[in-house]
């Protein structure tokens, strides 16, 4: 393995939203080992960029499902944008159904609040928080009548979507295609419908013991839980034996 990719909620962090010092000192032996450790988040820079800082990481770093990719030192390398009329008929659809939602513009999460002039803004991705299942089920119904959005998810009740073709996995794609060498070189750690793309496009696809069923089916191996440091198992397993 040249590259190791990690999920961040529900995989790296544990339910305290910290990073284990086990998972902590796995990550830092693979990369005096010379293997890059890449973060792959559905986070936007704003909310993961301190704990990513925390980890010293020599490599990119990809937020908002594979929306932006950020050097080492945080330079934007390249951002793919939701178009506002997308984010429109979600907003729409929020309010018709009455869901929580979070939203991610270039510079700003919006919870609660939202921009009366939605064209005013670039827009990374667009996320529904709905506990029941019929209503979840509608909106994903109505979501995916629409061909150019990928629809995913960070958790079981929630709804995540992103314009079509931006992923983790095609994120990736380009960070090794920029550090010379292909995804069969990569093991990709995560927990949820996010997480699939990457796991299933990687060498190696690992899946964390708290992960949904989905996700589990598709990878080739299934670690510990994020409360159980599985993703310095895998390390340990995997790269660093």
């Amino acid at each position: 393995m040249k590259l190791v990719a990690l999920d961040m909620d529900g995989t790296l962090l544990n339910d305290e939203q910290t990073i284990s010092d086990e998972n902590r000192n796995a990550i830092k032996e693979a990369e005096e080992k010379g293997i890059y450790v890449v973060l792959s988040t559905g986070r936007t820079l704003m909310t993961c960029r301190e704990l990513a800082e925390s980890l010293e990481l020599s490599s990119f770093l990809i937020t908002a499902n594979g929306s932006e990719i950020w050097d080492s030192s945080f330079n934007l390398v390249e951002r793919q944008l939701l178009h506002p009329d997308h984010v429109q008929m979600m907003w729409d659809l929020r309010n018709l159904h009455n869901t929580d939602f979070w939203a991610a513009s270039v510079d700003k999460v919006w919870r609660g609040e939202f921009p009366e002039d939605i064209q005013a803004y670039e827009w990374l991705k667009f996320g529904f928080d709905i506990p029941d299942d019929d209503v979840r089920n509608r909106v994903l119904e109505e979501l995916k009548k629409n061909k150019e959005l990928e629809v995913s998810n960070s958790s079981p009740t929630n709804i995540e979507v992103n314009a079509i073709g931006i992923n983790k996995a095609a994120a990736l794609a380009k960070v090794c295609e920029r550090l010379g060498f292909t995804m069969e070189h990569v093991m990709a750690v995560g927990d949820s419908l996010n997480d699939i793309a990457m796991i299933k496009e990687a060498g190696l696809g690992v899946a964390m013991g708290n992960a949904q069923e989905i996700v589990k089916e598709t990878a080739d191996w299934i670690t510990d839980s994020n409360i159980e440091h599985g993703v310095a198992k895998a390390i340990r397993h995997w790269v660093l034996s």
